[in-house]
């Protein structure tokens, strides 16, 4: 009757920079999910390479859009290059460092 308990790490933090693998677009880790947390339909009507529901989800500000995009981990890369992310609301939600890191603003209502 065990029922197994599974600690899921994430591999992207909110403000790290990310670029999704099969689109290729960049953007900004808003947030984080350890586990899917749409509705199925969602995940039938959206996620056409079904990745497992079980691994991270991140909700990504996308570059050069309004667009808000829910991503599982294995489709997303570490983006490494020295460009900005433009979005309407970044500057809403994150502070960029010297050194061009987002850090989550602490008042964001």
């Amino acid at each position: 009757m065990g029922s197994e308990l599974k600690l899921v790490s994430a591999k992207y933090g909110m403000g790290q920079k990310v670029r999704h693998r099969l689109f290729d677009y960049r953007g900004v880790v808003l947030d984080v999910d350890s586990r899917f947390q749409l509705s199925d339909e969602w995940y039938e009507m959206m996620a056409k390479t079904l990745p497992s529901k079980d691994e991270p989800w991140y909700h990504v500000l996308v570059h050069d859009s309004a667009q808000v995009t829910y991503v599982a981990e294995e489709n997303l890369l570490l983006d490494a290059s020295e460009e900005a992310i433009e979005h309407p609301v970044i500057d809403l939600c994150f502070d960029r460092d010297a050194h061009g890191k987002y850090q989550r603003r602490l008042n964001v209502q």
